[in-house]
């Protein structure tokens, strides 16, 4: 298997994980977080196609992020949204690892790559995947929450836990 069939694999397996957690969340503002990055996961696996084929594209930035912080903005404002996500800690866990592996990946690739604009491509892609983990993070942080607590010497982050519901 060369490295554009492993890319395109690695694409379509995180596209299909993203649309399974789209299925399984009853928030609408998650549910289309996780659409989003199967969206991108799907212009990665175009991108790879269309190296394997020696006909790259250009690829659109995402905007997965951006979109990101606004349903963040409206969960947080919303008190019952973090019981409503309950949650499959280990399922995020498992999606942010597949990013990380996915941006050492590319990062690796593109290290070794010697033309200069598949190794952009490469450098692009790695860097979509990083914000797709800063994403999941985000979602595992806001599900987990309930699950912290404050340690005595931790008095000065109060303010932190009232965007959790908490007060």
């Amino acid at each position: 298997m060369n490295v554009y069939d492993f890319a395109m694999k690695m694409e379509l397996d995180g596209k299909a994980y993203y649309q399974k957690m789209a299925e399984k969340t009853k928030l609408p503002g998650l549910k289309k977080i996780f659409l989003q990055l199967a969206e991108d996961e799907q212009k990665h696996y175009d991108i790879f196609q269309g190296l394997k084929k020696k006909t790259p594209s250009a690829m659109a930035a995402t905007t997965a992020l951006d979109e990101a912080k606004n349903v963040f903005a409206k969960l947080l404002k919303e008190k019952s949204a973090a019981a409503e996500i309950g949650g499959d800690l280990e399922g995020y866990r498992y999606a942010m690892k597949l990013e990380a592996d996915s941006y050492r990946f590319y990062e690796d690739a593109a290290s070794r790559e010697p033309d200069a604009k598949v190794k952009d491509l490469l450098l692009k892609v790695a860097g979509e995947e990083q914000k797709h983990f800063n994403i999941l993070q985000n979602v595992f942080d806001f599900v987990n929450a309930p699950n912290q607590y404050l340690a005595w010497a931790e008095f000065s982050n109060l303010d932190e836990f009232r965007n959790f519901g908490r007060g």
